[in-house]
């Protein structure tokens, strides 16, 4: 047991956008509190728990219902109390953290697409060269496509997929194109 008072670390490298859920990390927490063997979570920061603030709502909720407080260690927040109860003024500083973690993430693309559009007018960067085709079974197995196909087999929408995934709505219909079979009718 650590000096916090948790016996259990379960480490989530996968990024903050991806639904608390849908990361490896999240399913291992949720599967304990389904089993009844979390008491307590500590997340570092709020922007861990995710960049999206409906995702970060919903999963205190979830972890409310439950009984299970959640302890932002960073910002020393606790979304519930000694005697059960959710905390407002938590409630409030994560609604706030969590807009500011959109914004941020908002930031970093913005930042990016600037970036990349100086290198192309510099030459640095050019893309793709033209009419060269990436092997299907690579294009198939990459990580995030293959989550998309998942969604995609499960009857979600692409624009649903592409939210979930972050991937462009023509990368979704690609990958339904080439990874879903076509009725023969």
């Amino acid at each position: 047991m650590n000096a916090l008072g948790y016996n259990r670390i379960v480490e989530d490298t996968c990024s903050g956008k991806v639904p608390f859920f849908d990361r490896d990390g999240g399913k291992t927490i949720q599967n304990l509190a389904t089993k009844g063997q979390l008491k307590k979570l500590a997340v570092w920061t709020i922007d861990r728990l995710g960049r999206d603030l409906r995702d970060i709502l919903d999963t205190i909720h979830y972890f409310n219902q439950k009984s299970i407080p959640i302890h932002f260690v960073s910002q020393n927040l606790t979304t519930i109390d000694e005697a059960g109860k959710e905390n407002p003024i938590s409630r409030l500083i994560i609604s706030i953290l969590g807009i500011v973690g959109e914004m941020e993430r908002n930031m970093i693309r913005e930042r990016q697409s600037q970036g990349i559009e100086a290198a192309k007018r510099k030459g640095v960067y050019q893309g793709r060269i033209s009419g060269t085709k990436e092997d299907l079974q690579k294009f198939l197995s990459k990580e995030k496509n293959k989550k998309a196909l998942t969604y995609l087999k499960k009857g979600y929408k692409a624009t649903e997929v592409s939210k979930i995934v972050g991937i462009h709505i023509n990368t979704i219909t690609k990958i339904k194109r080439l990874g879903i079979p076509q009725d023969a009718s």
